[in-house]
């Protein structure tokens, strides 16, 4: 039986839900099972993702088309609920060991904006079956969910030289 990882895709560059996304693909076109639990994305304009499943199943547990930052508070509050509940089904998705790969893609972003805790993510992870590799996402890593990583890559964005 393989050993499982936990990896973060963490900085202020583009492309960390694609680099999580990639590894989920490569992983199910071998025959792998990988669930896929969206935090704070705002709902996609095309049913794309749906093509992949059921190899990868996506889960968005918000019901909300707009984008946190441009919700009234009355609103964040609902959505807040929603997310926990997001938290809670990758709590049991790890424990019950439904999946190879868990990506809980921007539930960094869930903690820095105070939604979710650093315990809550940790408690999650904690429940890992050894064998089930989890990848999570966002821009900032606090200290002590980086201690549980076993691989972190840091995707930033670089100036560019080209001339306007």
């Amino acid at each position: 039986m393989d050993q499982g990882t936990v990896q973060i895709y963490c900085g202020d560059g583009s492309g960390k839900s694609s680099a999580a996304l990639g590894q989920g693909i490569r992983l199910a076109s071998n025959g792998g099972t990988v669930y896929m639990i969206q935090f704070l994305k705002v709902q996609p304009t095309s049913d794309f993702l749906s093509r992949l499943e059921p190899e990868l199943k996506f889960f968005r547990f918000e019901r909300s088309p707009m984008s946190y930052d441009d919700m009234t508070d009355e609103e964040r509050d609902e959505e807040k609920k929603h997310i926990q509940n997001g938290i809670n089904f990758a709590r049991k998705v790890l424990t019950t060991g439904e999946c190879d790969l868990l990506v809980l893609d921007e539930v960094l972003g869930a903690v820095d904006e105070g939604i979710l805790t650093e315990d809550e993510v940790i408690d999650a992870l904690e429940q890992r079956p050894p064998e089930t590799s989890v990848i999570l996402t966002g821009r900032k890593l606090p200290e002590r969910i980086a201690r549980m990583a076993d691989c972190i890559s840091t995707i930033g964005a670089v100036q560019s030289t080209k001339q306007q």
